[in-house]
């Protein structure tokens, strides 16, 4: 199964979301900036993509800089990213190869197969 952090109206994620169907997949697609975080979510899914939640942060956008996130520690980041969900950065996918931020898009080819993590 694959599925899709995604943001709608974010164009990177819905180029993702397209190769991921243009691969052959149908996603479960979450719409998280509807659906939002829970603390434990975030940090499952930032320790099984090898990110942080400073390199999660999305400042594009957001009012990150205005909230002083960017110089803030991983537990002010994440509390943050669980009130105003879209300051995670996306799309992340999870799927046999792994979970990836997929910043660039082609990270998702990675996550579509097992064969990208040996």
């Amino acid at each position: 199964m694959i599925v899709i952090h995604h943001k709608p109206n974010c164009s990177t994620s819905r180029k993702v979301l397209q190769m991921i169907r243009d691969a052959g997949f149908e996603p479960l697609v979450i719409d998280y900036a509807r659906e939002g975080w829970t603390r434990a979510q975030l940090l499952g899914l930032f320790a099984a993509a090898g990110v942080t939640p400073r390199g999660a942060l999305r400042v594009k956008g957001t009012d990150a800089a205005e909230r002083g996130l960017p110089d803030a520690d991983d537990e002010a980041i994440l509390a943050a990213m669980v009130e105003n969900p879209v300051l995670v950065e996306r799309p992340f996918v999870c799927g046999p190869g792994g979970v990836r931020l997929c910043r660039p898009a082609e990270l998702v080819h990675e996550t579509l197969s097992r064969q990208a993590f040996p």
